[in-house]
């Protein structure tokens, strides 16, 4: 009996040469003459398998005690040398109890590794399958001998080597490689915020040598210290200005220039909301420019400021500088691009809300401003000539303050035009600010086919801006707070019928818009207070043209350097 021979005889026995398989079709050593598959699938073999049941030995390394089990359609005795025990000789045997794990079992009795590396044990086992109640209480199966060690092993080993080095290789490199390029791309980035943020610093240290660089356009542009193009060739921008102003084309750049402007500005921050749309302080060729950019849904709008901008003879100190129109993308959205001149004090609404004006800076800017309003009135003849202009939305968030205290003139977007007896409404349905609409405008008895009711509408508009300004005037030492027209018998957005109802109907013209800053009676105040009475009336017949009301103030402003010159003596 298996259970009383002593152990370590059984251990001893394992070199042994190993009993004949009981069956060969089951150990994979029948005779040639015929496929494995083909003896396995025999089914008088298949249904012995199955209906055969045996009594077998069962243990564990090291088979010091054994126990039976029952039910096995083949028992094993087994010897196994793998990594899964680190090398060492693993023996052990039992019962197979299903059909088909005895022939995946049994079908390969010995196996081998072929070559093996010198740190490393070789692969190796042996089974033993036989049928019959106990049959497994011989001797262990002999396991294959090992392969020896050779050179070409040891060099197989190294060219294996050499192969896993290629193979790692790209793959670390690829795995590598995005993780590089992301972290150059991240340092450059930071770079770049850096460079922005110490260029931040300095403009915050001195602002005043920024906002005194001479703008693209302006009349500074004739320094010598002018900065060089990036367009092909070797002329400066200031050539292009001056080339611009004389070849009898509109305020813009030259066409071909125009078309690039979106693939060359960069775009800073956005510094006002309208309407229409946002604006931008943009960078181009070194210089700050101011860039407008409309909403899809607005591209008549767009599209009829361009070309009015574009009109022959339009420049002027006192009328925004315009550099030219584009269409861009941005976020897959299309964009309408209108670039300007950059003025950093922004427009006179906020400015009035920022300071009070002495008497000097308020005719300084009442004159600018009529000034452009006059140039924009006035038609001009000659080989082309430039249309008269009206503006039709005068108010102070659309007239801009520049670095030298006059006024320019901006949002042309809804400016109608005569030249020659024909007037051109454009395509543009919309109209002006309800709060500064004359009372023809609201009651909609104001003549389209008059261009001098269009006129007449702005010298209305242009009465309220007067107002506005000199409230804040401090010539006794302090000035009125900043109040919108009406601001004290209307809600902040009048809807069209409550305007109807204070201009028209009541004819509001009170105190509420009758200038007493600081309760002062200086002549030249008094003065314009009489003016902006003027340009008001209700009827636009009586209203002043806007020659005459800068004649006006430019009088009020000699008498005013008069007295100066009279108190120095």
């Amino acid at each position: 009996m298996f259970a009383d021979r002593p152990a370590a005889a059984a251990m001893d026995a394992a070199d042994a040469v190993s009993p004949p398989p009981l069956h060969p079709e089951l150990n994979g050593t029948a005779e040639p003459g015929g496929s494995l598959l083909d003896r396995l699938s025999h089914s008088s073999v298949l249904a012995k398998m199955a209906l055969d049941k045996f009594g077998c030995w069962q243990c564990s390394h090291p088979c010091e005690s054994v126990v039976q089990c029952h039910d096995a359609v083949r028992c094993f005795s087994a010897v196994d040398r793998s990594m899964d025990y680190g090398g060492l000789v693993h023996r052990s045997r039992g019962c197979l109890t299903s059909v088909d794990h005895a022939l995946m079992l049994c079908q390969t009795n010995r196996f081998s590794r072929t070559g093996r590396v010198p740190e490393q044990p070789s692969v190796q086992y042996a089974i033993h399958c036989c049928e019959g109640n106990n049959c497994n209480d011989g001797a262990f199966p002999a396991l294959p001998e090992l392969p020896e060690i050779t050179d070409d092993v040891e060099t197989s080993s190294t060219a294996g080597g050499g192969r896993q080095a290629a193979y790692y290789g790209p793959l670390v490199a690829a795995a590598l490689g995005p993780v590089l390029v992301l972290l150059a791309v991240l340092l450059l980035l930071a770079l770049l915020w850096r460079a922005r943020r110490r260029r931040r610093h300095r403009l915050r240290a001195h602002p005043h040598s920024e906002a005194q660089k001479p703008m693209l356009g302006s009349s500074q542009m004739l320094d010598d210290d002018m900065i060089r193009a990036r367009q092909a060739g070797d002329s400066t921008l200031r050539e292009v200005l001056e080339h611009s102003m004389t070849s009898g084309s509109g305020s813009g750049l030259p066409l071909l220039i125009q078309r690039t402007l979106a693939k060359e500005i960069t775009l800073e921050n956005c510094v006002g909301y309208g309407r229409y749309g946002q604006v931008w302080r943009g960078v181009w060729q070194g210089e700050h420019v101011a860039v407008k950019i409309f909403y899809s849904r607005d591209e008549a709008s767009w599209a009829r400021e361009t070309q009015i901008y574009n009109t022959t003879m339009l420049r002027h100190s006192n009328i925004l500088g315009y550099l030219g129109s584009d269409m861009g993308s941005r976020n897959s959205c299309t964009q309408l691009l209108l670039v300007a001149h950059y003025h950093p004090l922004g427009s006179l609404y906020d400015f009035l809300n920022r300071q009070t004006l002495s008497l000097e800076q308020t005719l300084q800017v009442l004159i600018s401003t009529v000034n452009g309003i006059n140039h924009l009135h006035s038609e001009l003849h000659g080989t082309q000539g430039k249309p008269a202009i009206a503006h039709r939305d005068i108010k102070t968030k659309n007239i801009l303050v520049k670095n030298n205290g006059e006024c320019a003139i901006a949002d042309l977007g809804l400016a109608v035009t005569q030249q020659g007896g024909h007037i051109d409404l454009g395509s543009n349905l919309r109209v002006g600010t309800r709060r500064y609409m004359a009372p023809e405008v609201l009651d909609e008895s104001l003549n389209p086919e008059v261009f001098e009711a269009f006129l007449k509408s702005d010298m209305y508009a242009l009465g309220l801006v007067l107002w506005e300004v000199t409230r804040r005037c401090s010539s006794s030492g302090r000035a009125e707070p900043y109040w919108s027209p009406y601001q004290d018998v209307v809600t902040p957005d009048p809807g069209f019928d409550e305007m109807k109802k204070i201009v028209c109907v009541d004819q509001h013209r009170g105190p509420a818009i009758t200038p007493t800053p600081g309760g002062s009676g200086h002549p030249t105040l008094v003065g314009i207070a009489r003016l902006m009475r003027e340009c008001w009336h209700h009827n636009a017949l009586v209203r002043l043209s806007a020659l005459r009301l800068k004649k006006s103030l430019v009088r009020l402003q000699g008498a005013i350097k008069s007295d100066n010159l009279k108190a120095d003596l």
